[in-house]
């Protein structure tokens, strides 16, 4: 039985990865394009904005709730199996969004499209462990950050195009196409490493979906309703016990306690949530910088454009970097960066040369590249193969909590300070990023 010990051979290599590729760049670019549809949504279905915006929540949700028990279900029943399930169930999901006749119907298919789309995002960076040498680890993970910040950076102008010529529904039909070829391309190229056939743990994926829904959904609402938000996040911590209590008792735990006490390990998802809150908490500051210095949304919207593209250009390269040089110290000098840029935003003026302002934005951009994808190959190489999956599902539950950490601390920073909400988000971000960089250089020598 093949245990791929060196990845895929060349030729099928290339035609996995694209696969895989094209399966993340999907859910990227889904999520990010609704919410440009989302006010012609509200009109169409004769809902308030506010409510329009539960079609981005409920999937966040369904996201964040899965990942951890869809990246267990991948190493029981294996990786192909379940992604390929996942991008199934995204595609009939995304079809059955374009025919819904009301909210109710829209908003159950984006739960589904939010659970097919956490099989892809869980198992993503196992299949890629599975489909490269260890010697091009880095390299590949590059890659794959390279796509998630295009899909990014081009799904509101992609968007804009579909919805100049169709209505919203075909935001949903144009992912159909798409999730087919990858699942045809997939099904005859992707690794199929075999499951462990365990059995699930269903009571840890029930306290699993309670610790993280009720915890999450408390966020969402702390500065709406404090109250309610405050009892359902002590209902996510009280689920979080039981949940760790159970994991403790289990041999590959579905929370993966197991692999954060490998140190390395612990100290990257730690460096991990930091450097996304940082990350969030700037991108979704720094429009409300400019714009209350007096620029333009177009204005804007092309000084903020610098960040992606950086990402895109920075993580590839400081993931062949990675396979070759210390992460700790690739993933410091990332943070470094990051955190220099922030600086610079928070002490320019804001109304300066927009040429300036868009170099410092793209420093901004090229650190946090240069730390995501050599962060993330310690992460996965770190944990036994076995556990990939886990390791992967990791991964992805750091990114959700520090980009949900960014948010909310934006709305702190905005009720605290009125109009200086956007500088102190920015410093918040500078914070997030200095403790992002002094966790990576915490774990030199072992990763």
């Amino acid at each position: 039985m093949n245990d791929y010990s060196d990845g895929l051979p060349a030729p099928r290599r290339y035609v996995a990865i694209i696969a895989i590729l094209t399966s993340i760049a999907m859910t990227v670019l889904d999520s990010a394009m609704l919410n440009v549809a989302l006010p012609g949504i509200a009109r169409d279905l004769g809902i308030s904005p506010a409510r329009a915006t539960w079609l981005l929540n409920a999937y966040q949700l369904a996201v964040i709730t899965t990942l951890l028990p869809l990246a267990s279900l991948g190493e029981i029943l294996g990786f192909r199996r379940v992604f390929l399930t996942g991008s199934g169930i995204f595609a009939l999901a995304a079809l059955g969004a374009s025919q819904a006749p009301d909210f109710g119907t829209l908003l159950a298919c984006r739960i589904a499209q939010g659970i097919g789309a956490s099989a892809v995002m869980s198992l993503t960076a196992g299949l890629i462990r599975f489909t490269y040498p260890s010697r091009q680890l880095g390299r590949a993970i590059g890659i794959n950050a390279m796509v998630v910040a295009c899909s990014g950076a081009a799904a509101p102008s992609l968007a804009a195009a579909i919805l100049a010529v169709g209505p919203w529904r075909w935001l949903f039909l144009v992912d159909v196409p798409v999730a087919v070829i990858g699942l045809l391309v997939g099904a005859r190229a992707l690794p199929d490493p075999a499951g462990t056939r365990q059995p699930f743990d269903l009571q840890g994926a029930a306290l699993n979906i309670l610790t993280f829904g009720l915890f999450f959904l408390g966020m969402d609402l702390l500065l709406a309703a404090t109250g309610p938000a405050l009892l359902l996040m002590g209902g996510g911590i009280g689920a979080g016990v039981l949940l760790v209590q159970r994991q403790l008792t289990q041999r590959t735990p579905l929370l993966p306690l197991d692999l954060l006490r490998i140190r390395v390990i612990a100290f990257s998802v730690a460096a991990s949530v930091c450097a996304f809150s940082a990350w969030y908490a700037s991108y979704v500051a720094l429009p409300f910088l400019l714009q209350g210095a007096g620029r333009g949304q177009v204005e804007t919207g092309l000084l903020m454009t610098p960040w992606p593209l950086a990402v895109a250009f920075s993580a590839p390269l400081a993931g062949r970097l990675s396979d070759r040089v210390p992460t700790a110290l690739l993933c410091a000098a990332g943070m470094g960066m990051m955190a220099a840029g922030l600086a610079l935003l928070v002490s320019l003026p804001a109304s300066g040369a927009a040429v300036l302002t868009g170099a410092v934005v793209a420093l901004c951009g090229a650190g946090f590249g240069g730390f995501q994808t050599p962060n993330n190959r310690t992460m996965l190489i770190s944990a036994p193969k076995a556990r990939s999956g886990g390791a992967g599902g990791m991964q992805a539950t750091a990114r959700l909590l520090g980009t949900t950490l960014g948010t909310t601390t934006v709305a702190l920073c905005f009720q605290v300070a009125g109009a200086g909400g956007p500088r102190l988000a920015l410093t918040a971000g500078i914070g997030f990023a200095v403790a992002a960089g002094l966790l990576s250089l915490s774990r030199r020598g072992v990763g």
